[in-house]
C-alpha cells in the first residue's frame, strides 16, 4: 500500500480488509505517531503486529483513530477517558443494533 494516502479517503468507507501502516494511519487522521501509539498502549487501538514497525491496522481503526482525535481536540479528554468513552459508544452502538433486529422480528 502506498504511503501516501488519498484526501479522497476521507470521505470512504474503508473496508476491513485494508491494512494500514502505523505512518499510513498518522496520516490519514493527521495525529502524531506518539497520540497513536499511547492508544494502542490503551487499548483504544488494536493493530496486528508485535512492535510499531510491523503494526498493521484495519479499516475500522480509521474510524476509530479519527473520534479519538476529535474527542481529544474538541473536548480534550485524556487518553484514558477516549478508551472509556470508545468502549461506551461501541456499546450503544451494538445495543441500537440488537434493538432494531428485536422490532424487526416482534412486528411480524
Amino acid at each position: 500500500m502506498s504511503t501516501n494516502i488519498p484526501s479522497s479517503l476521507q470521505g470512504l468507507i474503508v473496508e476491513e480488509e485494508i491494512l494500514l501502516s502505523l505512518s499510513e494511519l498518522c496520516q490519514a487522521c493527521r495525529a502524531r505517531e506518539e497520540l497513536i501509539t499511547a492508544w494502542v498502549m490503551e487499548g483504544v487501538l488494536e493493530p496486528e503486529g508485535a512492535r510499531p514497525q510491523e503494526w498493521r491496522f484495519a479499516g475500522h481503526s480509521l474510524r476509530r483513530a479519527r473520534l479519538a482525535l476529535r474527542l481529544t481536540r474538541d473536548l480534550e479528554v485524556n487518553t484514558a477517558g477516549i478508551a472509556v468513552a470508545l468502549d461506551l459508544m461501541d456499546e450503544i452502538a451494538t445495543l441500537k443494533a440488537q434493538l432494531r433486529r428485536l422490532s424487526v422480528h416482534t412486528k411480524y
